[in-house]
């Protein structure tokens, strides 16, 4: 079996994929302690630890070296998510990414543009839509109260919005700058691409955003996990830890269960998104649609785990909670990828079929 063919099945870390992920998981628990998490809760965003962020090469390295990125491959990218839902850091990276590809893959960030460098630096916000099915009219983004620009779908077109005035932040149980967008309402609107092909590089974002997406409720859950396994440690009931106890330390197993799994799942379908995009197009949605469930299982039970002191608003877990619940919902309801990966499945296995 050559290298190739082995790197198919085996989703192990370099010694530069571990680097990588100490170096952030370093930073943000420097500069995002939860009390950092709690005081952005009003708008979502924290403008100060974006920039800390930005200057670490956090936008930089998810972008090809043709237009100043570092090229990073999506296992790298989902490394770095895996820490921000792990913190939960209220930056728009990922939304920020995953836009900044897709318009550097439809040309838009050509060395002439004025804005290329202030995007693959992060000083400009730039935002997507990842409903999977868009709808007409106003649509409720995950990051449209912040954007500098916004990218959405409009028929067989895409095209790049930008506002005057950025619109008013809704309230939302994930505590993310959301923001109703209407295109029509858009100061400045520019067709980047249309047709087949330009859909394509927009579903192949949509297929990004869910991946790191599903990376940063891995590290969401892991901590969580961790908070209440410290806990159990901790509590004490008939003379024994409540760790010891079936109740608690199978639901522990768990969510250790939980982010082995959907870790292994998010790394593959990153590794096949890179390297065979055509073979596996179902993995990442798989990955989403696994972690938007399991993620709100875990945070609940970690609440139940630590009892009144878990459902308090100042309890770590409570936090947790919330966002696990909320973030997944920002591109709109996971099920209409679950019935994607259904449709991508059944055409396979009708097309394999057909060729017996």
């Amino acid at each position: 079996m050559d290298r190739f063919e082995l790197r198919r099945l085996d989703y192990s870390l370099t010694e530069d994929h571990v680097a990588l992920q100490t170096a952030y998981k370093q930073f943000f628990t420097t500069h995002c302690p939860i009390e950092t998490v709690r005081a952005a809760e009003e708008s979502g965003f924290d403008k100060n630890l974006w920039e800390r962020l930005c200057a670490m090469g956090a936008t930089t390295m998810a972008l090809p070296e043709s237009v100043g990125g570092d090229g990073a491959t999506l296992v790298d990218l989902a490394l770095v998510a895996e820490e921000i839902g792990r913190s939960l850091a209220p930056v728009p990276w990922i939304d920020q990414v995953c836009a900044a590809r897709l318009l550097g893959r439809l040309g838009g960030l050509s060395p002439e543009a004025d804005d290329t460098g202030d995007i693959v630096s992060g000083n400009r916000l730039i935002a997507f839509d990842p409903h999977q099915e868009p709808t007409a009219g106003s649509r409720l983004l995950p990051t449209g109260s912040i954007a500098d620009s916004i990218i959405v779908r409009d028929g067989d077109a895409v095209v790049r919005l930008a506002f005057d005035t950025r619109p008013a932040r809704v309230a939302n149980i994930g505590r993310l700058p959301m923001a109703w967008v209407d295109p029509a309402d858009a100061d400045a609107v520019t067709v980047l691409a249309s047709g087949p092909e330009a859909l394509a590089e927009y579903q192949r974002a949509l297929d990004e955003w869910r991946l790191l997406t599903a990376s940063a409720l891995v590290g969401m859950v892991e901590q969580t996990m961790t908070i209440a396994a410290e806990f159990a440690k901790t509590r004490y009931t008939l003379g024994v830890p409540i760790g010891t106890l079936q109740a608690i330390s199978h639901p522990l197993a768990n969510m250790a269960i939980t982010v082995a799994s959907g870790r292994n799942l998010a790394y593959r379908a990153g590794w096949f998104m890179d390297n065979e995009p055509d073979e596996r197009p179902e993995l990442a949605g798989s990955a989403f649609v696994f972690m938007a469930e399991e993620a709100a299982k875990a945070a609940t039970m970690a609440v139940h785990i630590q009892g009144g002191l878990g459902v308090s608003a100042e309890a770590a877990a409570t936090a947790y909670l919330v966002r696990a619940r909320g973030w997944p919902l920002a591109g709109g309801d996971p099920g209409a990828t679950a019935c994607r990966i259904g449709d991508i499945v059944a055409a396979r296995e009708t097309a394999a079929r057909a060729a017996e």
